[in-house]
């Protein structure tokens, strides 16, 4: 039985199904980040007072790190790294505001998102624990150490979740 009957080409209500369930797939995929931050300046405990209202991520400048905030979608999971002190992810905030105009850029050409803590790891994974690991070499936290927002593949994200024995 044929749906739709062009002159190039039938579809069948399998491959209907199919393409349908590809859609649904795609569409409920989260991504994963991570977002550095200066722990003097704003750590995890700070994030998790915010509470369920979660506090703005602003304050980025880097255009790259911009462009990773405007990619971002709510639900979306980040990696809560403290840069210059410790240098490890110590725990887990998930998106709850898309990207908009970053209130502390002057200029307005910078965003910000908004995010909510989840949890803090059992045991902090160290930037040299993670350089030890060959399967997360890739990494642009290794591979670009002073970008502070990137995102993070799903099978670096189960290794990272591993090493901190969540």
């Amino acid at each position: 039985m044929y749906i739709v009957e062009c002159l190039f080409y039938k579809i069948t209500l399998k491959e209907v199904k199919l393409t349908i369930n590809l859609v649904t797939i795609g569409y409920n995929h989260m991504n994963y980040w991570l977002l550095k931050s200066e722990p003097n300046v704003w750590s995890i405990d700070q994030q998790k007072k915010a509470g369920n209202k979660g506090a703005a991520w602003d304050g980025v400048r880097n255009y790259q790190a911009a462009k990773n905030l405007k990619k971002m979608k709510i639900g979306d999971y980040c990696f809560f790294y403290h840069s210059n002190i410790g240098k490890e992810i110590v725990g887990i905030v998930e998106v709850i505001k898309e990207a908009f105009l970053d209130k502390t850029d002057k200029n307005g050409k910078f965003v910000a998102i908004q995010v909510k803590f989840k949890k803090k790891l059992n045991k902090p994974v160290t930037l040299e624990n993670i350089k030890k690991n060959r399967n997360l070499g890739h990494l642009s936290l290794i591979k670009q150490s002073r970008l502070s927002v990137m995102p993070i593949d799903t099978k670096s994200w189960k290794i990272i979740n591993k090493m901190s024995n969540i």
